[in-house]
């Protein structure tokens, strides 16, 4: 088990910036040449803006073991221009991705994971109802977080306060006060030893007020084949290690600077 259980938490001061699912599957060739207009109106109530556009995406051939040579994957991987079709709430805070081989949904204004799976599932369904996706290459819940200390009311912390040492390298040594940029990338299995979660770490400047902030981007993914009907449990399984994962990289300081709840 890579991150301890913990108790569930809402925080008041809630420091994720974005947070995306992302599933992927075989190209459907439906979905570049048909208005999508069953797909919108099973989406259209909490989904009700629409545009249109190109993506370049990088396809990758199915079957292909990762990680593999670069040269390999630049020989194998092929360049697809395709067509994007956005689904996007009236606020402008939900969105929906669409496209031959890839279906998002992103949010930057998460709260908690009830609500997104509740926002997730009928646009899922209809994914599911209307195109048939036969499976899933990959499965992914995307956590951004973004801590600002002058928002938590931390301005003269040091982040070796806030961020536990193992996630912030030097940050955490004597010369710290010296340091002007960082980055660090870990790739971890999960428990259930087909998933894994990158975490890519760094020091980032907020704008407007140009401030330095600390950045922790968790991509949970499988990249097993993985039935419709099994991703909602993959995803439920998801979030319960993204809130363990922040919980176990930052300090009580940070915790309780950002004023948790706990919930059931």
């Amino acid at each position: 088990m890579p991150f301890p259980e913990t108790e569930k938490f809402l925080y008041n001061k809630n420091p994720l910036d974005r947070v995306i699912c992302q599933l992927r599957f075989p190209p459907i060739l439906r979905i570049d040449s048909e208005i999508p207009s069953v797909f919108q109106d099973a989406v259209r109530e909490n989904y009700p803006l629409y545009n249109e556009n190109l993506t370049v995406q990088q396809e990758i051939p199915l079957g292909l073991n990762l990680p593999a040579p670069q040269e390999l994957l630049r020989r194998l991987t092929r360049t697809a221009v395709n067509k994007n079709h956005e689904f996007s709430s009236e606020d402008g805070i939900w969105k929906i991705s669409l496209n031959r081989n890839l279906f998002a949904i992103t949010t930057t204004k998460y709260k908690r994971w009830s609500e997104f799976r509740e926002k997730f599932l009928k646009p899922f369904e209809a994914l599911v109802s209307v195109y048939k996706p036969p499976f899933f290459t990959r499965v992914g819940l995307r956590y951004i977080d973004v801590f600002d200390r002058s928002i938590l009311g931390l301005d003269n912390a040091a982040w070796c306060d806030l961020i536990k040492p193992p996630f912030i390298g030097l940050l955490s040594s004597e010369i710290k006060e010296e340091i002007k940029n960082f980055g660090s990338v870990y790739e971890i299995t999960l428990e259930e030893n087909v998933s894994t979660v990158r975490i890519s770490a760094s020091l980032v400047q907020q704008l407007p007020k140009n401030e330095q902030c600390f950045m922790v981007d968790s991509d949970f993914s499988s990249i097993k084949r993985i039935s419709p009907d099994a991703t909602i449990q993959k995803l439920d399984y998801f979030s319960v290690q993204g809130a363990r994962l922040i919980r176990f990289m930052i300090t009580d300081r940070l915790h309780n600077a950002m004023e948790p709840q706990t919930h059931g």
